[in-house]
């Protein structure tokens, strides 16, 4: 028997991913109690409203949010983003994760997802100051290793201190989608899973939310 393991975040009214950017605003465009007068008795209906910005909760990054002719979240192929062979790769101490913590690990086709179980701090003021990242040289060992998408269950794959965001630049350029905002990756093996993490089909995005999960 599979299980189903949900890896995302909740996304809810007021929810601040990353300082800076605002909140997401969750509303009724129209009203179960308003709809009533369109409908036969009894009958009711709710239609919600959001206004976000892309980077919210648990999101992908297409070659597009980096490079403006990178392909963007259009023209991200399933394969892509979907039923990927994935793998976990664990550092709970320090920041800046280098390439040895990879060792000798196959990466070649597969979903990279980086536990630092830095999402304990979700939601909190903690969250946003001396968050785990990759270094470049991890990044670039994962694209030359032909990882088909990396993800991290911290504030940013990057170190937001470096401007140059060195890790987006290289898994971007290489074509490798990023996950960023995961959560739950304790709850994985290390390997033999499959990994899926698919957002909203929208035309110059390069970034937007998705439920990720996993199929153990």
């Amino acid at each position: 028997m599979s299980t189903l393991i949900d890896l995302s975040h909740t996304v809810a009214h007021g929810l601040v991913t990353y300082k800076g950017l605002p909140a997401p605003l969750i509303c009724d465009f129209l009203s179960r109690e308003d709809s009533r007068s369109h409908y036969a008795p009894g009958t009711e209906f709710q239609i919600g409203r959001i206004e976000m910005v892309a980077n919210t909760g648990t999101y992908v990054d297409s070659p597009f949010h980096r490079y403006g002719g990178g392909r963007d979240l259009s023209e991200l192929s399933l394969e892509s983003l979907a039923n990927l062979d994935a793998v976990v790769v664990r550092q709970d101490e320090g920041r800046a994760i280098g390439r040895d913590v990879f060792g000798e690990m196959d990466l070649g086709g597969k979903a990279v997802l980086v536990h630092t179980g830095w999402d304990r701090h979700w939601a909190t003021d903690q969250y946003f100051e001396g968050h785990p990242f990759l270094t470049a040289d991890a990044a670039r060992h994962i694209a030359d290793s032909g990882a088909v998408l990396a993800g991290i269950d911290s504030l940013n794959i990057d170190d937001t201190a470096d401007l140059a965001r060195p890790a987006h630049s290289i898994l971007l350029a290489a074509g490798i989608p990023i996950v960023e905002h995961l959560c739950n990756l304790g709850s994985l093996p290390g390997r033999g899973f499959r990994f899926f993490a698919v957002p909203v089909k929208v035309k110059g995005f390069g970034s937007f939310p998705v439920r990720a999960f996993a199929i153990v």
